[in-house]
């Protein structure tokens, strides 16, 4: 019997963070999308990248609890991002690329405080992912989906996802689909 759960983060670039996830076993469905902001209404992504929303880029990830728990996805999700910069991943600047786990209830709060704060003495600097509650999720336009897997070979996928996937695959190979 499936436990199939939902969880929500954001690490930088939404493509990198929905490339990890889709090789992760237990993990069933990743969509890439928006949360966060103050804007009312669906944003749309040149909307986001403008900064000017509030709105953070995340992907929801749906999974089998009785394959991977919701604390291995976050440690997963702090380990292949950089979780002490602000608002920043690699030369993604600005609010939307910022660190934010989305909890969707007060169990996924408890671990994801959990998970926070134990995973922070392996950094050197301190830990800035913002702990929200989840209010609502858009779904990112159609050409944002399976971003990595539809262009492996475009300039971003190849310079900045391939090696979030390199650094996936030596940290939790265990956890890796076959």
């Amino acid at each position: 019997m499936s436990n199939i759960q939902i969880a929500t983060v954001g690490g930088g670039c939404f493509w990198c963070t929905e490339a990890v996830f889709q090789e992760v076993k237990g993990v069933e469905h990743v969509v890439s999308g928006y949360s966060g902001g103050a804007v009312p209404g669906h944003p749309t992504y040149r909307e986001i990248c403008s900064g000017l929303t509030g709105h953070a880029e995340v992907v929801q990830i749906t999974f089998n609890a009785n394959v991977i728990s919701y604390q291995e996805i976050l440690i997963i999700f702090m380990t292949t991002h950089d979780p002490t910069t602000l608002n920043q991943q690699g030369a993604d600047k600005g609010t939307q690329y910022r660190s934010v786990i989305y909890y969707h209830d007060e169990k996924q709060q408890e671990i994801a405080e959990k998970v926070v704060s134990e995973i922070g003495t392996y950094f050197e600097k301190t830990i800035v992912t913002e702990m929200s509650p989840l209010d609502v999720f858009y779904e990112a336009e159609a050409e944002h989906q399976n971003y990595y897997r539809t262009h492996p070979t475009q300039g971003y996928c190849s310079f900045v996802i391939t090696p979030k996937l390199t650094k996936l695959r030596q940290l939790h190979a265990d956890k890796l689909k076959t």
